[in-house]
Protein backbone atom coordinates (compact mmCIF):
# COMPACT_ATOMS: atom_id res chain seq x y z
CA UNK A 1 0.00 0.00 0.00
CA UNK A 2 1.20 3.60 -0.90
CA UNK A 3 1.52 6.24 2.17
CA UNK A 4 -1.19 7.99 3.28
CA UNK A 5 -1.70 11.34 1.03
CA UNK A 6 -1.49 14.69 3.02
CA UNK A 7 -5.09 15.89 1.01
CA UNK A 8 -7.42 13.36 -0.60
CA UNK A 9 -8.02 13.61 -4.44
CA UNK A 10 -11.59 14.93 -4.52
CA UNK A 11 -14.32 15.24 -7.46
CA UNK A 12 -16.07 18.12 -6.92
CA UNK A 13 -20.03 18.51 -8.51
CA UNK A 14 -19.85 21.95 -8.97
CA UNK A 15 -16.88 24.83 -9.41
CA UNK A 16 -15.56 26.42 -6.26
CA UNK A 17 -17.17 29.64 -6.39
CA UNK A 18 -20.33 28.30 -6.68
CA UNK A 19 -20.43 25.85 -3.67
CA UNK A 20 -20.92 28.34 -0.75
CA UNK A 21 -23.85 28.26 1.14
CA UNK A 22 -25.08 25.14 -0.15
CA UNK A 23 -25.26 21.55 2.22
CA UNK A 24 -22.06 19.33 1.86
CA UNK A 25 -22.91 15.52 0.54
CA UNK A 26 -19.33 13.81 0.87
CA UNK A 27 -19.46 10.78 -1.07
CA UNK A 28 -16.84 7.46 -0.26
CA UNK A 29 -16.68 4.68 -2.77
CA UNK A 30 -15.74 1.22 -2.13
CA UNK A 31 -13.08 -1.49 -2.23
CA UNK A 32 -10.97 -0.90 -5.34
CA UNK A 33 -13.17 1.92 -6.93
CA UNK A 34 -12.30 5.46 -7.52
CA UNK A 35 -13.41 9.38 -6.54
CA UNK A 36 -15.24 9.38 -10.15
CA UNK A 37 -17.11 6.42 -9.22
CA UNK A 38 -19.73 7.55 -7.10
CA UNK A 39 -20.01 11.41 -9.04
CA UNK A 40 -22.23 9.58 -11.65
CA UNK A 41 -24.94 9.66 -8.61
CA UNK A 42 -25.27 13.66 -8.82
CA UNK A 43 -28.08 13.30 -11.37
CA UNK A 44 -29.77 10.98 -9.06
CA UNK A 45 -29.93 13.24 -6.10
CA UNK A 46 -31.37 16.53 -4.89
CA UNK A 47 -29.25 19.08 -6.78
CA UNK A 48 -29.15 21.50 -3.57
CA UNK A 49 -26.12 19.57 -1.88
CA UNK A 50 -22.47 20.27 -3.46
CA UNK A 51 -21.04 16.54 -3.77
CA UNK A 52 -17.47 16.16 -3.00
CA UNK A 53 -16.29 12.11 -3.86
CA UNK A 54 -13.06 11.14 -1.89
CA UNK A 55 -10.62 9.34 -3.39
CA UNK A 56 -9.51 6.53 -0.48
CA UNK A 57 -5.77 6.78 0.30
CA UNK A 58 -4.48 3.48 -0.53
CA UNK A 59 -3.77 2.09 -3.65
CA UNK A 60 -4.54 -0.96 -4.62
CA UNK A 61 -5.35 -2.95 -7.80
CA UNK A 62 -7.88 -1.15 -10.33
CA UNK A 63 -7.82 1.39 -7.83
CA UNK A 64 -7.67 2.13 -4.36
CA UNK A 65 -9.21 1.19 -0.87
CA UNK A 66 -9.14 3.01 2.53
CA UNK A 67 -7.90 0.44 4.53
CA UNK A 68 -7.59 -3.47 4.66
CA UNK A 69 -10.19 -6.23 4.10
CA UNK A 70 -11.50 -7.03 7.77
CA UNK A 71 -10.61 -10.66 7.39
CA UNK A 72 -6.85 -9.98 6.24
CA UNK A 73 -4.34 -10.41 8.77
CA UNK A 74 -2.91 -6.03 8.36
CA UNK A 75 -6.50 -4.92 9.34
CA UNK A 76 -7.13 -3.21 12.21
CA UNK A 77 -9.23 -0.77 14.13
CA UNK A 78 -6.41 1.71 13.89
CA UNK A 79 -6.60 1.60 10.23
CA UNK A 80 -9.29 2.83 9.97
CA UNK A 81 -9.54 5.37 12.36
CA UNK A 82 -6.10 6.40 10.37
CA UNK A 83 -7.96 6.89 7.20
CA UNK A 84 -10.79 8.48 8.94
CA UNK A 85 -8.66 11.10 11.16
CA UNK A 86 -7.21 12.56 7.08
CA UNK A 87 -11.35 12.83 6.13
CA UNK A 88 -11.48 14.97 9.21
CA UNK A 89 -8.39 17.05 8.89
CA UNK A 90 -9.80 17.65 5.24
CA UNK A 91 -13.35 18.27 6.45
CA UNK A 92 -11.89 20.79 8.85
CA UNK A 93 -10.70 23.21 5.75
CA UNK A 94 -13.93 22.71 3.92
CA UNK A 95 -16.82 22.32 5.86
CA UNK A 96 -17.44 25.77 7.32
CA UNK A 97 -18.40 27.39 3.95
CA UNK A 98 -21.01 25.06 3.38
CA UNK A 99 -24.88 24.90 5.23
CA UNK A 100 -24.52 21.40 6.55
CA UNK A 101 -22.16 18.33 6.51
CA UNK A 102 -23.94 14.75 5.26
CA UNK A 103 -21.87 11.58 4.44
CA UNK A 104 -22.29 8.81 1.85
CA UNK A 105 -20.83 5.57 1.64
CA UNK A 106 -21.09 3.00 -0.37
CA UNK A 107 -19.64 -0.88 0.69
CA UNK A 108 -16.70 -0.21 2.82
CA UNK A 109 -17.32 3.61 1.87
CA UNK A 110 -20.34 3.00 4.40
CA UNK A 111 -17.56 1.96 6.85
CA UNK A 112 -15.85 5.28 6.34
CA UNK A 113 -18.80 7.46 6.48
CA UNK A 114 -20.22 5.59 9.56
CA UNK A 115 -16.69 6.30 10.97
CA UNK A 116 -16.85 10.00 10.15
CA UNK A 117 -20.34 10.01 11.73
CA UNK A 118 -18.86 7.97 15.22
CA UNK A 119 -16.02 10.23 15.56
CA UNK A 120 -17.73 13.91 15.67
CA UNK A 121 -21.90 12.83 15.27
CA UNK A 122 -22.64 16.63 16.19
CA UNK A 123 -20.94 17.64 13.07
CA UNK A 124 -23.08 15.04 10.57
CA UNK A 125 -26.36 15.54 9.55
CA UNK A 126 -27.38 12.69 7.79
CA UNK A 127 -25.57 9.31 6.84
CA UNK A 128 -26.51 6.85 3.94
CA UNK A 129 -24.99 4.03 3.55
CA UNK A 130 -25.59 1.72 0.45
CA UNK A 131 -25.02 -2.00 0.53
CA UNK A 132 -22.40 -1.59 2.79
CA UNK A 133 -21.77 -1.95 7.25
CA UNK A 134 -19.92 -0.23 10.00
CA UNK A 135 -16.56 -1.55 11.81
CA UNK A 136 -16.58 -2.36 15.52
CA UNK A 137 -14.84 0.43 17.28
CA UNK A 138 -13.36 -1.95 19.72
CA UNK A 139 -12.64 -0.03 22.34
CA UNK A 140 -11.00 2.73 20.48
CA UNK A 141 -11.63 5.85 21.91
CA UNK A 142 -11.76 7.80 18.61
CA UNK A 143 -15.21 6.52 17.98
CA UNK A 144 -17.73 8.54 19.95
CA UNK A 145 -20.39 5.96 20.43
CA UNK A 146 -22.06 7.70 23.40
CA UNK A 147 -22.20 10.72 21.93
CA UNK A 148 -23.35 9.20 18.84
CA UNK A 149 -26.10 7.57 20.66
CA UNK A 150 -26.98 10.70 22.02
CA UNK A 151 -27.41 12.60 18.86
CA UNK A 152 -28.62 9.66 16.87
CA UNK A 153 -28.56 11.14 13.76
CA UNK A 154 -30.94 9.67 10.59
CA UNK A 155 -29.15 6.43 8.76
CA UNK A 156 -30.25 5.46 5.85
CA UNK A 157 -29.28 1.79 5.36
CA UNK A 158 -30.29 0.56 1.82
CA UNK A 159 -29.07 -3.27 0.77
CA UNK A 160 -29.82 -5.81 -2.21
CA UNK A 161 -31.36 -9.15 -1.19
CA UNK A 162 -29.15 -10.74 -3.70
CA UNK A 163 -25.92 -9.22 -2.01
CA UNK A 164 -23.56 -12.23 -1.56
CA UNK A 165 -20.45 -9.56 -0.52
CA UNK A 166 -21.48 -8.06 2.36
CA UNK A 167 -21.40 -10.91 5.20
CA UNK A 168 -23.54 -12.00 7.81
CA UNK A 169 -21.76 -11.20 10.65
CA UNK A 170 -20.92 -7.75 9.53
CA UNK A 171 -25.22 -7.31 8.32
CA UNK A 172 -25.77 -8.20 11.87
CA UNK A 173 -23.50 -6.12 13.54
CA UNK A 174 -24.19 -2.85 11.45
CA UNK A 175 -28.07 -3.76 12.45
CA UNK A 176 -27.41 -3.83 16.09
CA UNK A 177 -25.15 -0.97 16.04
CA UNK A 178 -27.59 1.24 14.25
CA UNK A 179 -30.52 0.08 15.62
CA UNK A 180 -28.85 1.02 18.91
CA UNK A 181 -26.92 4.53 17.48
CA UNK A 182 -29.01 6.05 15.42
CA UNK A 183 -32.62 6.80 13.91
CA UNK A 184 -32.22 3.96 11.21
CA UNK A 185 -34.26 3.69 7.78
CA UNK A 186 -33.59 0.52 6.42
CA UNK A 187 -34.50 -1.40 3.19
CA UNK A 188 -33.95 -4.01 1.26
CA UNK A 189 -34.20 -4.28 -2.75
CA UNK A 190 -35.63 -7.94 -3.89
CA UNK A 191 -33.40 -8.88 -6.65
CA UNK A 192 -30.60 -6.63 -6.04
CA UNK A 193 -26.81 -7.68 -6.20
CA UNK A 194 -23.31 -5.63 -4.56
CA UNK A 195 -25.04 -2.21 -6.24
CA UNK A 196 -27.51 0.21 -5.92
CA UNK A 197 -30.27 0.71 -8.41
CA UNK A 198 -33.15 3.61 -8.95
CA UNK A 199 -35.55 2.69 -6.89
CA UNK A 200 -32.51 2.58 -3.63
CA UNK A 201 -31.77 6.38 -4.99
CA UNK A 202 -35.08 7.54 -5.29
CA UNK A 203 -35.71 6.67 -1.74
CA UNK A 204 -31.74 8.28 -0.51
CA UNK A 205 -32.98 11.38 -2.54
CA UNK A 206 -36.27 11.37 -0.54
CA UNK A 207 -34.32 10.37 2.59
CA UNK A 208 -32.31 13.42 2.04
CA UNK A 209 -34.61 16.06 1.59
CA UNK A 210 -36.81 15.43 4.71
CA UNK A 211 -34.15 15.01 6.98
CA UNK A 212 -31.41 17.62 5.48
CA UNK A 213 -32.69 20.06 3.24
CA UNK A 214 -36.26 20.62 5.58
CA UNK A 215 -36.16 20.91 9.02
Amino acid sequence: MTATLPQPVVAWSRPEAERVGTPLLVLFHGYLSHEKDLIGLAPMLPEEFTLASVRAPHAMGPGYTWFPLMHEPDYSTERVVDAVQDIWEWLDGVKDQHSSVTVLGFSMGMAVATSVLRHRPAEISAVVGLSGFAVPAEGHAFFDDEGTKTARRPLFWGRGQADNVITEDKIDFTLDWAGEHTDLTKMLYAGMAHSVSEPEMKHVSEFLRHHVLVK
